[in-house]
């Protein structure tokens, strides 16, 4: 293998290499080299197997020695000649870089000259260009005065063919040279201006007329073009007009002919869009100020379009269908403010916001300074409509519920006795709480919102929206709620069954009428003073309806206890708890207990079903308790054998068992008491201090646990009045 430098060349692998170098020794390298080594060739055949390799490894050995060295004095001889070469580029590089540097040397010299010889003509350049400039400005100081000379004397010329009376000039006669004409009659209009009246009456008077009769020519051929669409031809008279005093008239033409058969949907406000769209191109072709056309072009759509539109419209319904007026008036005034949005896109000047903002007061201002009166009237009767319209479908007859202090002494009265104040109505268990009539109250009012907060002048919208907001209370809080918690608190009848129904669906309603005063009405008066006024009144509307259904739940809860009270009297009898035969005690609690076990667990289920939030847990918490001191009163009017004992203990039992319902843990907990309390009916006197000393009944009065000592039968006979001395 020679020698040579592309053996390391990248990648280059050392150990590779040295197999390489190996390989080339017979016997050498991982696999045997390319030629075998036998020892046995250089050995005697009666030299044993150990002693044979023994010598090939010796031999194998001086063979790569002797092959790695002649190897590394090639490498050193490569190395040699490599290093030669090195040098011998080193130094044409070297070479070729002094010749390189002398060459940009010499370009930078070359390149400076030639900055040099720029930078002269440049000088020279600007010399000539000041000569040719300031010999510009004499020939214009001596071509100027010769112009205006030249021009005087030709309108002159004309001025004298209008003295005389007779227009020789081909311009003037010349229907092609009009706009040539126009120049020159308008030139000759504005001379005619500053000559005296008395000596030059006649020819100003010829001028004028001429005058006139050019401009009336271009306006027809302004409008010729324009319906023929010559964009080019437009552009041209229209330049010409612009000097005289008619072209504001050739503008209104524009516009008036512009506007022929864009109407011819029903939708103008559409049409309206699309026209100005389709204008707006044109009149930045045709007109030097194409905004202060589109503005008059507008202004003249809103003045006589649209204003005849909304008129129209309304003046049809507001006097025979209120609601339609609104609905068409909050119509009508959306899409002029969302055509007037979409009018902003065109250049109408600097100030378009202002000048829109104008054209639509200029239409509805008279509309809308009454709209909040008109808006509460309707409110007022509609409102009064669907209330009376429900309770004519329940052949219901109203009644009048008092105001004032009266009806505030009525309620302190109510409170502190609960008695019921006034006539008892039989409801027959309805409500009077009507989702539908609600939703259609609720309804009423947010279309109310939304055309306050669209036609109310920002300054008025907290005050309009704060009486719509007033009526809203006056229907939905006072005329049908409030009138139905009145309607429950007299039912004495059903008040058990029927109250928490009108809880139930006045929780359901009042949900509904605080999701629409924070979604609606907040947003509108949420920075003004109106806030705080709404909150209060939405407040003392709360605690009036609270106070009432407090009451009609307190009531409610007298009921059920008053029919616990009755199951029990009827009920239970005085031989449950001291059974003629002792011995012979199937049951596991009384009939009493079962059913006033099942009455209380429907009343629980009621209450929840009725009540929501923390209420549920408040009004349990009261009827719990009330039901512990029902039954712990009921327990102590009798007295109790044993197995009585035993009997009362079950029965208390199956109560606790049923206060767990309730999910309170006061209630549980007083059960619990309770039935610790019973235990005193069975356990041997000689335990009862013990038992009196327990967890639960260490902390109670020793009176109480005496007193249901002394409900024993056994009290007197065993002396049991000792173990309390």
């Amino acid at each position: 293998m020679a020698t040579t430098a592309q053996l390391f060349e990248e990648p280059f692998d050392a150990d590779e290499y040295i197999e390489r170098l190996a390989w080339r020794t017979p016997g050498g390298g991982s696999k045997g080299g390319a030629e075998a080594f036998d020892p046995k060739r250089y050995c005697w055949p009666y030299v044993d197997e150990t002693t044979v390799k023994l010598y090939s490894l010796s031999s194998l050995c001086d063979r790569l020695l002797e092959e790695f060295e002649n190897h590394i004095e090639e490498l050193k001889q490569l190395d040699e000649k490599i290093q030669r070469r090195v040098e011998k580029l080193e130094h044409q590089c070297h070479r070729e870089a002094k010749e390189f540097a002398h060459k940009v040397h010499d370009l930078q010299r070359s390149n400076q000259v030639a900055f040099q010889h720029f930078q002269e003509l440049d000088e020279h350049i600007s010399y000539v260009a000041t000569k040719v400039c300031h010999l510009g400005d004499q020939l214009e100081g001596v071509n100027t005065p010769r112009q205006r000379a030249v021009e005087a004397q030709r309108l002159m010329t004309y001025f004298n063919e209008f003295l005389d009376g007779d227009l020789r000039s081909d311009v003037f006669n010349n229907p092609d040279k009009i706009k040539e004409a126009a120049d020159i009659i308008q030139k000759l209009h504005l001379i005619a201006q500053e000559l005296p009246f008395d000596r030059f009456a006649d020819v100003k008077a010829k001028i004028a007329s001429k005058y006139h009769d050019l401009e009336r020519q271009l306006i027809q051929e302004f409008t010729a073009a324009q319906r023929r669409g010559e964009i080019g031809r437009m552009r041209e008279v229209a330049a010409v007009l612009l000097h005289f005093k008619g072209y504001a008239h050739c503008v209104d033409v524009y516009i008036k002919q512009c506007q022929e058969g864009a109407y011819l949907r029903n939708d103008v406000f559409e049409d309206t869009a699309v026209l100005c769209q389709r204008v707006n191109k044109q009149v930045g072709e045709v007109f030097s100020s194409p905004e202060t056309v589109m503005t008059k072009l507008i202004q003249n759509i809103f003045e006589n379009k649209l204003q005849a539109h909304v008129k129209e419209k309304l003046d049809e319904t507001r006097h025979s269908d209120v609601e339609q007026y609104l609905k068409n008036l909050y119509d009508l005034y959306t899409r002029t403010t969302a055509l007037a949005t979409k009018l902003t896109e065109f250049n109408l000047g600097s100030d378009k916001h202002t000048f829109l903002s104008k054209l639509i007061k200029s239409i509805f201002s008279s509309y809308l300074e009454s709209y909040i009166d008109m808006e509460r009237e309707y409110l007022r009767s509609r409102g009064a409509m669907i209330l009376q319209r429900y309770y004519d479908s329940k052949n219901h007859q109203k009644r009048l519920i008092g105001t004032g202090s009266i009806q505030e002494l009525k309620e302190r009265i109510r409170q502190r006795t609960n008695l019921s104040l006034g006539p008892v109505i039989d409801t027959h268990g309805e409500t009077f709480l009507s989702p539908e009539l609600v939703v259609n109250l609720l309804q009423e009012t947010r279309h109310a919102f939304e055309r306050c907060h669209r036609l109310s002048d920002p300054s008025d919208l907290p005050k309009n929206a704060f009486s719509i907001f007033l009526l809203l209370v006056d229907h939905l809080c006072v005329e049908h709620i409030d009138y139905a918690l009145e309607i429950g608190l007299s039912d004495a009848k059903n008040a058990n069954l029927y109250f928490l129904d009108v809880v139930q669906q006045a929780n359901s309603i009042f949900h509904l009428f605080d999701k629409q005063f924070n979604d609606q009405l907040m947003p509108l008066i949420s920075s003004s003073p109106k806030l705080a006024e709404c909150l209060h009144k939405k407040k003392e509307v709360i605690e009036q309806m609270e106070v009432k259904l407090d009451t009609g739940i307190d009531r409610t809860i007298n009921c059920m206890v008053g029919q616990m009270k009755h199951i029990l009297a009827t009920e239970q009898k005085k031989t449950d708890f001291r059974p003629e035969d002792e011995n012979n005690v199937m049951i596991q609690y009384t009939t009493a207990c079962s059913k006033v076990c099942v009455y209380v667990s429907r009343q629980v289920e009621h209450v929840r079903k009725s009540m929501d939030g923390k209420n549920v847990d408040t009004v349990l918490t009261e009827l719990g308790i009330r039901f512990h001191r029902l039954i712990h009163e009921h327990l102590q009017q009798y007295s109790y054998s044993s197995m009585g004992g035993m009997l009362a203990i079950c029965d208390v039992a199956e109560y606790r068992r049923c206060a767990k319902d309730f999910r309170v843990p006061l209630v549980l907990q007083l059960f619990d008491t309770l039935h610790a309390l019973c235990n005193l009916l069975v356990v041997a006197p000689d335990n009862l201090k013990q038992v009196c000393s327990g967890e639960q009944l260490t902390n109670l009065d020793r009176n109480l646990l005496h007193a249901f000592v002394q409900l024993r039968v056994d009290y007197r006979s065993a002396r049991l009045g000792r173990h309390f001395s």
